[in-house]
């Protein structure tokens, strides 16, 4: 009882080292090599289908009628363009060194990427408002398909890659990760009422769902980081910036959020990050290395994630 108490209570952090711990048993045990490579096929498979399933029970909750646009959306739209240009502005100054102009643009891939579709799972889980949360992860999506290749151009040149061509290809990624889920979430909610009050019964289930995605994602996170060609410095320096941008995104958020007596929705919006889209960008744009950066935020913000989750389960006891 205590392990299942502690697995509750830590679940984030357990499928980090679930994740962590898989993938470096199967890849350094000789006699699992070929069974790794089968499970990977396997996980390949399933991830998308765990993503789905997360934001679909999720979406299941939302109400339509009160998702709206609000104020603490458009300042975090603002400051999120403001530390975009800055970090542009940081890679053009020092794009004469190859090192630093990798570790900037390492930084560059946490910042523009959109807000997390799993954001409204957390906020949810930590008593936020996952309508408006819903709301700003759809802007934020937008925002990103339009940044992103309007900005990254101006860094490394891409033969064959035109505006239109990178802000359809985002707009596809997005349109099958958000806006499906989304309408069959609609759906339940108001034509599919057993299944709908099934996952009213049940408000983690998108949670667990998020675990095994996470798990997964730590996985690919850690083969990633391996098979990386750069030195072990460059590997602990991006990630400790990949700390940092996450945490002054949190602090950012957290600082918005009072004012606006919203501090849970963003913080949640400003640091949870699409570290997928970031990944695919770095490898679409940059240069390959500078997809850690996105891969070790991702480790970050679920353990920032965790402590929140943990704190806001010692409130609710104590006044229980």
């Amino acid at each position: 009882m205590k392990v299942i108490s502690f697995l509750r209570k830590w679940t984030l952090p357990s499928s980090i080292a679930v994740g962590t711990f898989c993938y470096l048993l199967f890849a350094n045990v000789p006699f699992l090599s070929d069974a790794g490579q089968t499970l990977g096929k396997i996980f390949d498979t399933i991830f998308p289908f765990c993503v789905f399933l997360t934001l679909f029970t999720t979406f299941s909750k939302v109400d339509f009628h009160k998702m709206r646009l609000t104020h603490w959306q458009l300042s975090l739209i603002l400051t999120q363009l403001v530390l975009i240009a800055g970090n542009v502005l940081l890679v053009l100054a020092f794009s004469h060194s190859s090192e630093t102009k990798i570790l900037l643009e390492s930084m560059l891939t946490c910042i523009i990427a959109p807000c997390a579709t799993a954001a409204p799972v957390v906020t949810g889980k930590l008593g936020g408002d996952i309508n408006t949360m819903t709301t700003y992860t759809l802007i934020s999506s937008m925002l990103c398909a339009l940044t992103i290749p309007s900005v990254f151009p101006l860094l490394e040149h891409v033969e064959g890659v035109t505006f239109m061509t990178s802000f359809l290809t985002i707009m596809e990624k997005l349109a099958i990760v958000m806006l499906l889920p989304l309408m069959l979430g609609w759906l339940v909610r108001h034509y599919v009422r057993p299944l709908y009050r099934y996952i009213m019964a049940h408000p983690n289930l998108s949670f667990y769902f998020w675990a095994v995605t996470l798990a997964i994602t730590t996985g690919v996170t850690v083969k990633n980081i391996s098979h990386s060609e750069c030195g072990l410095f460059i590997l602990l320096l991006i990630a400790f910036l990949s700390f940092m941008i996450c945490l002054m995104h949190f602090k950012i958020g957290r600082f918005i959020g009072h004012k606006y007596n919203e501090t849970i929705n963003c913080g949640q919006g400003m640091f949870q990050k699409n570290t997928a889209m970031a990944i695919w960008v770095s490898y679409m744009y940059l240069h390959p290395v500078a997809s850690i950066g996105a891969g070790c935020y991702v480790l970050w913000q679920n353990i920032i994630n965790s402590w929140e989750i943990a704190e806001s389960q010692k409130k609710t006891s104590k006044i229980g």
